[in-house]
C-alpha cells in the first residue's frame, strides 16, 4: 500500500471505532446518564431514546451543511489539518455528553459530531486519491474500505468486554472511549503525508 494510505488507515481505524461506539451505546448512555433510567419499559427511557433519534438527525443535518465548508477551510489550513480540527470537534462532542444533565444541550454535542462525520466521509478519501496511481484507484479505494469494517468488528468484539471489565458496565464510558479515539485519530493526522501540492501542479 502507498505510504499515505497506511498512515490514513490508522486515522480511519480510530475514527470509525469511535463512530461505532457512538452508534451502539448512545441510546443506553443518554437514557441512563442524562435521563437517569435503565428501565427500557418506562416512558422516560422511551423519551430519551426518541431524543437520541433527534440528536442523530441533527448531527447528520450539521454534516450536510459542513460538507460545503470543509473544502474552503482545507484551502486555508490544508486537508490534514482540516481533518484534525473536525475530528477534535467530534471527540470533544462525544466526551462532553458525560458532563451534560440537560437533554437540550446534547444538540450542542451533536454539532461537534456532525463536523467530524462530514470530514470522515470526505477528507480521508481526498487525501488518499492524491497518492494513488490512476490505474489502481478503484482497487486501493476498495481496500481502504477495509478500515471501516475492521474497526466495526473490533468495536463489536471488545467494547462490551471493556465496559464490563473496567467501567462497571456504564454505557457513558463507551462514548468517552469513542471521544478519546477521535482525538487520537486527529493527532494521527499530523503524520499523514498529503500530496496536495503535487495534485495542484498536476491540475
Amino acid at each position: 500500500m502507498p505510504k499515505t494510505m497506511i498512515q490514513l488507515a490508522f486515522v480511519q481505524f480510530f475514527s470509525w471505532f469511535a463512530l461505532f461506539a457512538m452508534w451502539i451505546y448512545t441510546t443506553s448512555a443518554v437514557t441512563s446518564h442524562v435521563y437517569g433510567t435503565e428501565d427500557t419499559t418506562s416512558a422516560l427511557y422511551n423519551e430519551g431514546a426518541d431524543w437520541v433519534g433527534v440528536c442523530f438527525a441533527i448531527y447528520n443535518g450539521i454534516a450536510a451543511i459542513v460538507a460545503f465548508l470543509l473544502p474552503v477551510l482545507a484551502k486555508q489550513i490544508s486537508r490534514r489539518m482540516t481533518h484534525l480540527v473536525a475530528l477534535f470537534c467530534g471527540g470533544i462532542g462525544l466526551i462532553s455528553i458525560y458532563f451534560i444533565s440537560d437533554p437540550g444541550l446534547l444538540l450542542v454535542s451533536m454539532i461537534g459530531v456532525g463536523i467530524a462525520w462530514a470530514s470522515i466521509l470526505s477528507m480521508p478519501y481526498a487525501m488518499l486519491s492524491s497518492s494513488l496511481p490512476a490505474s489502481k484507484m478503484g482497487y486501493y479505494m476498495g481496500v481502504f474500505n477495509f478500515f471501516i469494517v475492521i474497526p466495526q468488528i473490533v468495536a463489536a468484539g471488545i467494547l462490551g468486554f471493556l465496559l464490563k471489565s473496567f467501567f462497571g458496565n456504564i454505557s457513558i464510558y463507551a462514548l468517552i472511549l469513542g471521544g478519546v479515539s477521535l482525538l487520537l485519530a486527529g493527532l494521527l493526522c499530523l503524520v499523514v503525508e498529503d500530496n496536495e501540492s503535487t495534485e495542484a501542479v498536476a491540475g
